[in-house]
């Protein structure tokens, strides 16, 4: 199933998105109990928003390689993992604003896990019980703002920097995807998920040995090779074909605030 959320006249809608493209609205906990509500849209008078609130975002670095001979035998004992803020979460077609002190900043395309339900100490086979769905995200990232000791924080948590959608697909196998983006139309990433150095079940696995996961935590698995600096004017069209296309355009801030 494929689960959206959007905006009609200003009013916010959650719904389910039919083989003809037909939104059914639903109310109740997306990730419980919910029920149709009888009313449909169509794609033409509705604006997609991100397809959740996120109860938090967690990310991981430097998680793929170019090829299958990259891969390493030993994985790492202490995976790099960071946070970011939910206020920094957007939807398709809205802008990623670059902040006025920098020129231009990093786009990363992801395929992001959806946790559906409460996870702890999870072993690695009984990982995708507690995964709800997946989504595209865009990890957004001004690399000039990381600490020299290594801190990552502060370049990752900008306003916009966290372009989420344009669904969740609840039916998708996380291990046979490939996760691309388009920068003006030119194909600057195209990696299959198998090329993460630390898999989705390991991820997920050793993040519920450390801390409590929640329905609607965001897992951002990493971006494939390719990413690079763009600014203002650039468009990015990160997309995972079973999921759709996240498409952003970047703005400088002054434009941003000027509109």
């Amino acid at each position: 199933m494929k689960f959206s959320r959007f905006t009609v006249q200003s009013s916010v809608y959650n719904g389910v998105i039919t083989d003809d493209n037909i939104i059914r609205e639903i109310k109740g906990d997306m990730f419980g109990e919910w029920e149709y509500t009888g009313k449909t849209f169509s794609w033409t008078e509705v604006k997609l928003l991100s397809p959740l609130e996120p109860n938090q975002i967690i990310g991981i670095g430097a998680n793929y390689v170019s090829n299958v001979d990259e891969l390493p035998r030993d994985l790492p004992e202490i995976p790099v993992f960071f946070f970011k803020p939910t206020s920094s979460v957007i939807g398709p077609e809205e802008e990623i604003v670059i902040p006025d002190t920098l020129d231009r900043v990093k786009f990363e395309s992801e395929l992001a896990i959806v946790i559906g339900k409460e996870a702890k100490n999870v072993p690695e086979e009984e990982v995708l019980h507690y995964v709800f769905g997946y989504t595209i995200g865009n990890d957004v990232t001004a690399p000039q703002y990381f600490h020299q000791d290594g801190h990552w924080t502060i370049g990752k948590s900008f306003d916009t920097f966290t372009p989420l959608g344009p669904v969740i697909e609840t039916e998708l196998d996380p291990f046979l995807v490939e996760v691309t983006a388009k920068l003006n139309d030119v194909e600057k990433q195209n990696s299959s998920t198998e090329l993460m150095i630390i898999p989705i079940r390991k991820m997920v696995s050793y993040l519920t040995r450390v801390m409590t996961l929640k329905p609607g935590d965001v897992i951002l698995t990493g971006s494939p090779v390719g990413a690079e600096l763009v600014g203002a004017g650039d468009v990015i069209e990160c997309e995972i074909q079973e999921i759709g296309k996240l498409r952003n355009t970047f703005v400088a801030a002054r434009e941003s605030i000027n509109a």
